[in-house]
């Protein structure tokens, strides 16, 4: 059985290709070809007993999508907890889940989220490798090569449909970090277990030394590889530097690589970053790593906004989409300051469909224009049901609007001189 990506070479269309084309509201063969070429990604594990409930596609030209990251931490670990934050990322728009858990049984949240959830779920396995060796010898740089190389196969065997794999950190790129002076030095998480890793055994990276075992587990399950930017920026003074820069080219270097082995993949991208630079980022990752799916944490575009980061990243990811960029995740409230809870997810995640909905009305326009006419018509009328229905918050919305009663049909800003009421109706409807 081959992959997605390998039929889609063949000239074969998968029918999983049929079905995401439908909702994108594309033709399967168009769809067909970009899988083909790498410039759209379906992360969906072959392995796994589960259905998509609505499998996405991810890249040029299609629909922005979004991602939602749940997963315990050692303060608060309560997988039921995170399958609850899961479940409101995805009914406000979400399109995939990711799972980061660093706290509790990490095998039971993972298989827990993959059983209970519908939608694509992603993991990070170098997490698990380095709590795992945390706990069975003390110390993350005592992990070996086949221990974080086992905890990916268990990843894949589990069923996830796509992974974060910190690759592209090289031992030389390390060096010119070291040189360059970072502000915030190493904030990506995966990136410092594998740093830590590499500079007290002053060796290279695992994950980029065994790449091409990687590819192959990945083949077998039909894993969708997401390339970590384990060098990102972590605020706007570190923005664009030569390490950030370094890890991209490298990175590019693992893309045509995965292609070659009919493994689909996607690349990951800042952070922080200021926001005159974000469109020319976009354009580096599309030029450099020829068209691959862009994945932006973002970017957010100023580092005091907390605790309204989410504002920021929205800002950062509006420009982003435009740009190009193909997949945002959700940035929430609690961003810097503690894991989210539920009511930080759902308003990360309206922010990020706001953006990536904003992006939509040029990069597709179609049914998503339509969206918006119906709500400018639904204005037009006065009614109130429609415009709930068609909010990105209806509950909110109804809740603002209800708050003092209007006496005549309109909302309260206006009241009686509402203009829809003021000029005759037939210009409206």
């Amino acid at each position: 059985m081959g992959t997605i990506m390998s039929e889609a070479r063949r000239g074969i269309i998968p029918g999983i290709v049929v079905e995401v084309a439908r909702s994108e509201g594309v033709n399967p063969e168009k769809l067909t070809s970009m899988v083909a070429r790498g410039v759209a990604v379906i992360p969906c594990n072959s392995s796994r007993d589960r259905k998509l409930g609505k499998p996405v596609a991810i890249g040029e030209g299609l629909t922005v999508k979004v991602n939602v990251n749940v997963g315990t931490s050692v303060d608060l670990s309560d997988p039921y907890l995170e399958l609850e934050k899961a479940r409101i990322g995805l009914r406000y728009g979400a399109d995939t889940v990711m799972d980061l858990s660093t706290g509790g049984d990490l095998d039971y949240t993972r298989r827990l989220l993959i059983r209970e959830l519908d939608s694509p779920i992603g993991t990070v396995p170098i997490y698990q490798a380095a709590i795992e060796s945390i706990r069975k010898y003390g110390s993350i740089i005592d992990m070996s090569e086949d221990d974080v190389l086992n905890t990916i196969e268990r990843h894949f065997k589990d069923g996830v449909d796509f992974v974060t794999l910190h690759c592209g950190i090289t031992y030389k790129a390390l060096e010119s970090l070291k040189k360059g002076r970072r502000v915030a030095g190493i904030v990506s998480r995966g990136g410092a277990f594998i740093a830590s890793w590499m500079l007290h055994h002053g060796r290279e990276n695992p994950l980029y030394e065994n790449y091409d075992y990687i590819l192959e587990l990945a083949r077998e399950y039909d894993v969708c590889i997401s390339l970590g930017d384990g060098l990102r920026p972590g605020c706007i003074a570190d923005a664009n530097d030569i390490a950030q820069n370094m890890e991209l080219l490298t990175v590019a270097e693992l893309v045509e690589r995965s292609r070659g082995m009919d493994v689909q993949c996607m690349v990951e991208g800042p952070g922080h970053m200021p926001i005159h630079q974000i469109a020319a980022n976009v354009a580096l990752e599309k030029a450099v790593c020829k068209g691959a799916p862009y994945y932006l944490l973002g970017p957010i575009v100023t580092d005091i906004a907390t605790p309204y980061d989410h504002i920021a990243a929205a800002i950062g990811s509006a420009i982003a989409g435009l740009a190009g960029a193909d997949f945002l995740c959700v940035v929430t409230p609690s961003e810097h300051l503690g894991l989210p809870l539920p009511e930080d997810i759902k308003h990360g995640v309206i922010a990020s469909k706001i953006a990536a909905h904003a992006v939509d009305l040029y990069r597709v326009g179609g049914r998503v224009l339509d969206i918006d006419k119906a709500m400018g018509e639904a204005r037009a009328r006065l009614d109130w049901v429609t415009q709930f229905k068609l909010s990105m918050d209806p509950e909110k919305a109804s809740e603002i609007h209800g708050r003092v009663k209007s006496r005549s049909g309109t909302c309260t800003m206006c009241g009686e001189y509402c203009v829809y009421k003021i000029l005759d109706r037939k210009l409206y409807t």
